[in-house]
């Protein structure tokens, strides 16, 4: 399966955002999707996952409240909608497919390129 982000972008703190992911190639609705994020000099990190029919959705602590992960399994997209962003969520977005769910990066066996999101203070 081949991933696409986009939707990033700069913006002030508490404002949104929505992320899109948008799949082609193997059938989308197999696979489970997570969205993971890189800032500079830091690891990538976990920051939400869902199930493939969305019974399932996990949330790092940090996000939980603010940010909701998505899937429109007719369009082959799945989305994160951030709201109340902080300056400490600025980083490059990446979503994720495996057939496994698992918030474990190492785990996911196939990434879109990323999408940069710059929150100011």
């Amino acid at each position: 399966v081949q991933l696409q982000a986009s939707g990033g972008g700069l913006v002030q703190a508490g404002g949104s955002l929505r992320l899109s992911c948008a799949a082609s190639g193997r059938t989308f609705s197999s696979y489970n999707m997570g969205w993971f994020r890189q800032a500079p000099g830091t690891e990538r990190e976990f920051v939400a996952a869902i199930s493939r029919n969305s019974g399932n959705t996990y949330y790092t602590s940090s996000v939980k409240g603010r940010f909701t992960i998505s899937r429109d399994n007719a369009k082959n997209t799945v989305y994160l909608q951030m709201n109340s962003l902080k300056p400490e969520d600025t980083a490059v977005y990446y979503c994720a497919a495996d057939m496994v769910l698992t918030t474990s990066p190492r785990a996911y066996d196939y990434w879109g390129q990323g999408t940069l999101v710059t929150v100011s203070s």
